[in-house]
């Protein structure tokens, strides 16, 4: 059974930074590209990043230049560092797969406000 759980989100005032955790299980993590989407308060969901099985990221303009997409294949984990964060950032994270079907976890909450 494919799971993923997010952690290390939270409060955290503008300029700040956060490192998201995705830990994954019931699936070969290193085989497959990873995504992290957010959905803010009353918004729709909204891709962040991804990284493929084989290292390349790529990033929503809204985001490049501030947050990094990692992985550990070795720990089955995903990572997302958020560094100068905005107010707009504030959203709940989610991670996603695609293994014959979308999933995804329950997402961490990143609020950023002074």
């Amino acid at each position: 059974e494919v799971q993923l759980v997010e952690s290390g989100g939270g409060l955290v005032q503008p300029g700040g930074s956060l490192r998201l955790s995705c830990a994954a299980s019931g699936f070969t993590f290193s085989s497959y590209a990873m995504t992290w989407f957010r959905q803010a308060p009353g918004k729709g969901l909204e891709w962040v990043s991804t990284i493929t099985s084989g290292g390349s990221r790529d990033y929503a303009e809204s985001v490049k230049g501030r947050f990094t997409i990692s992985r550990d294949n070795a720990k089955n984990t995903l990572y997302l560092q958020l560094n100068s964060l905005k107010t707009e950032d504030t959203a709940m994270y989610y991670c996603k797969v695609l293994v014959q079907q979308w999933y995804w976890g329950q997402g961490t909450q990143v609020t950023v406000s002074s």
